[in-house]
């Protein structure tokens, strides 16, 4: 499976940006992970029967899926300089919804895109 993300830039705090990604056949789930720089990488959010977010994303990001056209977008509000990283689509057909936040328990991860927040 090949994804293609795309969407990052850069925009002042505040902002909002929106991040897509196509897969290139259906999986199970399909996701978010982040990595800042000097930081580890971390869940941000994935959609497997229904949504799941890391704490500091709820209520500011939104995560949703087009089956049929086997994308997965992320809508990203009220954005704040922390957030700033690559962005990594993700996707796995046999991921166990206790290890969404672990990334061993993706398979398939995008090339990543640069979302950059100004303050």
């Amino acid at each position: 499976v090949q994804l293609q993300a795309s969407g990052g830039g850069l925009v002042q705090a505040g902002g909002s940006l929106r991040l897509s990604c196509a897969a290139s056949e259906r999986t199970t789930a399909m996701g978010w992970f982040r990595q800042a720089p000097g930081k580890e990488r971390e869940f941000v959010a994935a959609f497997r029967w229904r949504e799941y977010y890391e704490d500091s994303v709820k209520g500011r990001f939104t995560i949703s899926r087009d089956n049929a056209k086997n994308t997965v977008a992320l809508q990203m509000n009220s954005l704040q300089p922390e957030d700033t990283a690559v962005y990594y689509c993700v996707a796995a057909n046999t991921v166990i919804v206790s290890t969404l936040h672990r990334g061993t328990a993706w398979t398939y991860w995008g090339q990543g895109t640069q979302v950059t927040v100004s303050s």
